[in-house]
């Protein structure tokens, strides 16, 4: 017990000790084109008119960036005239107990619900299943894969912005994740600490955690007020719970400031809606199918061509499929990247974005389960074709450390493990090409090779090719269609070699809801 208390402490520690070597915080010079003037008409038309300057004088160029503007210092601020990083003076680091303490009542709150709200077997803990899990040591555990790969990681997303939202930057605040995880896992629950819960939770819980940390920044304002400033705290809120829990009880939700004080990126968000035709023939390419509606969202962040040196998640992308209609399978896949470091290049007409970066993928529909951590290299492009039209290319290779694949192609129905954890390879080819605001064609390519650790003994390989058009009809609005293709091939040690091949078919309307001072259909 006290060596298992002692290691939680240590890694607490160790996030407190790092925080420590962060430079003197010091107040931030911030552009004039950003700041309330007292006297100078009203707080909404300044920001009004704050914003209209942005858009004209600080929105993308021909080039890939916008043009160069003595209002912006590119030692504190991007190209667009928003913050590097969170104005220290707004947004202090706070002292080491409180995102700790934070994290213990993230945990105790979390365990109380599943005991006494839905009554759960594994919520049943106490003295002796706190020892025989310390005794015991750890396992692989059966928890079925929605659990596993999307639900842990949410959960790690509230430790791990315990640490966030208390001024801690992305490493430090890991450590409050991975502190959370070992908590839950020796006291949370009954059943022994599980391996791949301590592997998974803390790594993708940061990935999502950063995410909806920077997304919440993009949509608050502390120089608002009146209706506008609710919703945006609302807004907020629900994007990023730990976050709206620490504004209310900082007192941020309420302080009102004359200048901004959070990082922001340019966002563009894409939205779709339509339905889609999954066939239902297994291994065959085309055959009869099901009907049912999709809802999808993506979120571009940042732009990958801005001339900038590069921290961690200051540019990411970010996929969401909603497609209702296949048993309990709502939520299809969750796809994205962010980058960890990098450096951005010229070559002639080409912008070139060079990087490492983080990747979490997140597979469940009637084809296959897969969800993976990968950590790679990739390359983002930009050649143009003419003065309105480009072609955007991004190619990505990562090792997968981690993550768990399916040994099926029928529906899951089960509510235990039905898949194996494994480790591998995984790329990424995307390619789009735009004539001006008027369509694009769209082809990603998607190849995983997956090698068993625990589990039947074997090797998958799965590959997904998605080619779509789209076609404007209206200012933001265009109807696409997009055909998808499963090839999956799997090799078991002592059993026939499977191999699937099936399809879908998507007709949608997609909603652009471009950044203002963006250009460039690059999704």
């Amino acid at each position: 017990m006290k060596n298992i208390l002692f290691l939680i402490t240590l890694i607490l520690s160790v996030t407190c000790i790092s925080s420590q070597n962060v430079p003197v915080q010091t107040r931030k010079k911030v552009a004039p084109n950003d700041t309330i003037v007292p006297d100078k008409g009203t707080r909404e038309n300044q920001i009004k008119k704050i914003d209209e300057t942005k858009v004209k004088l600080l929105s993308d160029s021909l080039g890939n960036e916008p043009r160069k503007s003595a209002l912006i210092d590119t030692t504190k601020q991007n190209k667009y005239g928003n913050l590097l990083e969170d104005d220290p003076e707004y947004n202090k680091r706070y002292p080491f107990w409180i995102p700790a303490a934070e994290v213990l009542g993230t945990v105790t709150l979390t365990w109380t619900m599943d005991r006494y709200l839905i009554n759960a077997p594994y919520a049943r803990t106490g003295f002796n299943t706190w020892k025989d899990n310390l005794k015991n040591g750890w396992e692989w555990d059966n928890d079925r894969f929605g659990i596993n790969f999307i639900g842990h990681p949410y959960s790690g997303t509230l430790t791990y912005n315990a640490g966030r939202s208390n001024g801690y930057n992305y490493y430090q605040s890991f450590g409050m994740a991975l502190g959370g995880s070992l908590l839950w896992e020796y006291f949370g629950e009954n059943t022994h600490p599980s391996y791949n819960d301590i592997i998974y939770t803390p790594v993708n819980g940061s990935f999502i955690g950063e995410i909806l940390y920077r997304l919440s920044s993009n949509v608050l304002d502390d120089r608002t007020r009146g209706g506008n400033r609710v919703f945006r705290e609302i807004a907020a809120g629900l994007i990023d719970p730990v976050r709206g829990f620490n504004r209310l009880i900082q007192g941020k939700s309420f302080r009102r400031t004359n200048k901004e004080v959070y990082e922001k990126e340019p966002t563009n968000i894409s939205l779709y809606a339509g339905f889609r035709m999954v066939n239902n023939t297994p291994y065959n390419a085309f055959g009869p199918g099901s009907l049912s509606g999709m809802f999808n969202a993506q979120f571009d962040y940042g732009n990958p061509f801005e001339l900038r040196n590069r921290k961690p998640f200051d540019f990411f992308k970010l996929r969401v499929d909603i497609n209702p209609g296949v048993g309990r399978k709502y939520l299809d896949n969750i796809l994205g990247y962010g980058i960890l470091t990098g450096k951005n290049m010229q070559m002639g007409k080409i912008a070139l974005l060079l990087g490492g970066f983080q990747y979490m993928d997140y597979w469940d529909n009637k084809n296959f389960e897969l969800g993976t951590i990968g950590f790679g290299a990739g390359v983002i492009a930009k050649l143009p074709l003419s003065k309105v039209s480009n072609l955007y290319t991004a190619i990505h290779i990562a090792v997968v450390p981690f993550g768990g694949n399916s040994t099926r192609f029928v529906i899951d129905t089960t509510q235990v493990r039905d898949y194996n954890f494994v480790g591998g390879l995984e790329s990424k080819v995307e390619a789009t090409a735009n004539l001006g605001k008027y369509a694009t064609a769209t082809l990603r390519y998607y190849f995983y090779w997956m090698r068993t650790y625990i589990g039947t003994n074997g090797n998958n390989f799965v590959q997904i090719l998605k080619p779509r058009v789209t076609v404007r009809l209206y200012k933001n609005i265009s109807v696409g269609c997009e055909a998808q293709l499963y090839y999956n091939d799997l090799y078991q040690r002592k059993m026939p070699a499977a191999h699937s091949i099936e399809t879908e078919q998507k007709i949608f309307l997609l909603f652009f809801l471009e950044d203002s001072q963006r250009r460039g259909y690059y999704n």
